[in-house]
């Protein structure tokens, strides 16, 4: 057993419950996807719903999220490693500027709705023809806007939690919000039916389907509070700002505030393209914001299981390592984190590839969409390679914000989010209706290309070579791995549909992803036991709850 393999299981134990709730999470919220494809499809009607419901999250990363998520952690440990009082004072001053924040950003945002939704939409939805639809969506973001609080203070209070090595309660945290919604939506159809319509929403509707997604975000706020009781910290509200350090968190977040700006110039962009597709579409089955999100959703799930949960585990550590200047021992954790990562991504990656059409047609075909799910099945397909190159750029940003940089990442995100905007300007005008999301995901996937080689070179242009040789020849054995389990995967598939499954009808589609899965993960098992990739034996040994052989391959 390497020297490493101690370090290595504390980081995997700490990782699999996190990752045990986001995997129902994610369950949870595939059910979510497919009642919102049941309930209102994905035409007009559903880009104006979705879009609304989803731009309050982005808008709360653009207000605080950067502040929140990458930095505070950092701070939060230093705090409770430097002050007498183990950070207490300096966490309630953060959580108490934090709401003071959301709440005015809220209300502002609340009184912007107007000009949000122009920003938002494709300048479609302001033609006449489209005024019931406009008129929702105006309804609808007034609604959901108040979720831009309800988020922050979700993740402060979960950041706290993290900090204090409580990781678990913000990953289950969600699972209560997609019940929530998945009640809301099973309601919806309960009293209205299913629709695949564009011409927008009754008062009646719009009031379920706004009030409703506000609510699970507030009640996924509302779970974490007991915990902070449990974590031993005592909220009691602070106002004195001044000379306390909070001036060099608020310097730190500058520069991530500016990171996030790129990132969502991006995202507005690429929801502009998405709402025109179904907007303009006059033909229908267009792909639009809605085809997007759901198979953004799917293809993250990896991400979301593993690398948020692993990088969530580690980074109180990385912040440790780097506030003593241990490079050469950050590096090497980095290297664990970015093996382990690659060892259940990659695998992964390739079997979205080979099954997202089954994949597509079991989370979505229902409703209207009976039969009608292949615009789902490419995009998810398309996502396949940002599945990795997302994650890797992901894990190198959290090496520069333990070493407290965060101005590379901003400079970094710029291209990133150019090369998305330019590649899906130029793909959406030369794709069909139907492929515009599908060509949107793989614009996704080149802007983080780039991303993560440029991440990756900086980074270890800082603080050393973050992937030396061993780690690429460790990649070369995990893509090996998966070739084979695509082989054995794409082999099944072909099998089953020359027997007559048709991957359109959810029946058939459940067989092929019930067979092709598991054997292409045996397969993938079995390769890399010959290849000698112990990380897997240690990822599947922390998913059943017992020490994995954890030797350095």
């Amino acid at each position: 057993m390497s020297p490493n393999a101690p370090k290595q299981q504390t980081l995997l134990s700490a990782s699999a419950l996190m990752a045990a709730g986001t995997v129902v999470s994610r369950l949870t919220g595939f059910v979510r996807a497919g009642l919102i494809v049941a309930a209102i499809g994905t035409s007009l009607n559903a880009d104006v719903f979705s879009n609304s419901n989803t731009i309050p999250n982005a808008l709360y990363i653009l207000v605080a999220g950067g502040v929140f998520n990458v930095v505070l952690v950092p701070q939060l440990v230093r705090a409770m490693k430097n002050d007498a009082d183990g950070g207490d004072a300096y966490g309630n001053r953060v959580v108490t500027l934090g709401l003071l924040v959301l709440l005015l950003a809220t209300v502002a945002l609340v009184a912007a709705v107007p000009l949000l939704v122009r920003l938002v939409f494709d300048g479609g939805l302001f033609d006449q023809r489209n005024a019931g639809a406009r008129e929702s969506a105006y309804a609808l973001m007034r609604y959901c806007i108040p979720q831009v609080f309800f988020y922050g203070a979700f993740v402060l209070v979960g950041q706290i939690l993290n900090a204090r090595g409580r990781f678990g309660p913000m990953m289950w945290a969600p699972i209560v919000n997609n019940v929530l919604s998945s009640g809301v939506l099973g309601a919806y159809i309960y009293l209205y039916g299913s629709s695949d319509a564009r011409d927008g929403f009754s008062t009646g509707q719009e009031l379920l389907l706004g009030i409703g997604s506000t609510a699970g975000i507030a009640l996924q706020a509302a779970v974490l509070v007991p915990y902070l009781r449990r974590a031993g910290f005592r909220f009691s509200p602070r106002f004195d700002f001044r000379g306390v350090g909070m001036g060099h968190t608020l310097r730190l977040g500058l520069w991530t505030l500016l990171f996030i700006l790129a990132n969502q110039v991006a995202f507005f962009v690429i929801n502009r393209i998405g709402s025109g597709a179904t907007i303009n579409d006059t033909g229908g089955g267009a792909a639009g914001s809605t085809v997007y999100g759901i198979a953004f959703l799917i293809s993250q799930v990896p991400h979301g299981v593993i690398t948020v949960s692993i990088v969530t585990a580690t980074m109180p550590l990385l912040s440790r390592l780097a506030a003593d200047n241990a490079y050469a021992d950050l590096r090497t954790e980095l290297r664990r984190s970015l093996r382990l990562v690659s060892a259940a991504i990659i695998p992964l990656a390739i079997a979205v590839a080979c099954l997202g059409q089954a994949v597509a047609t079991v989370v979505t075909g229902y409703g209207d969409k009976v039969g009608e799910t292949r615009p789902i099945g490419y995009a998810i397909m398309a996502f396949a390679p940002a599945m990795v190159l997302f994650s890797v750029h992901y894990l190198m940003l959290r090496g520069f914000y333990a070493i407290e940089n965060t101005r590379t990442p901003f400079l970094v995100q710029v291209w990133l989010s150019a090369t998305n905007i330019v590649l899906a300007v130029t793909l959406a005008m030369l794709a069909p209706p139907d492929r515009v999301a599908m060509v949107l995901a793989l614009s996704y996937g080149g802007a983080y290309l780039v991303g993560g080689v440029l991440s990756t070179t900086l980074l270890s242009r800082r603080i050393g070579p973050v992937i030396d040789a061993s780690t690429w020849a460790y990649f070369v054995r995990v893509l090996l791995a998966g070739a084979v389990a695509a082989a054995v995967m794409l082999a099944t598939y072909a099998g089953l549909t020359r027997a007559g499954l048709v991957v359109t009808d959810v029946g058939a589609a459940l067989v092929i992803v019930a067979a092709a899965g598991p054997l292409g993960a045996l397969a993938y098992l079995v390769a890399a036991r010959v290849l000698r990739i112990s990380e897997v034996g240690a990822l599947a040994g922390a998913l059943l709850g017992r020490r994995g052989r954890a030797t350095s391959g």
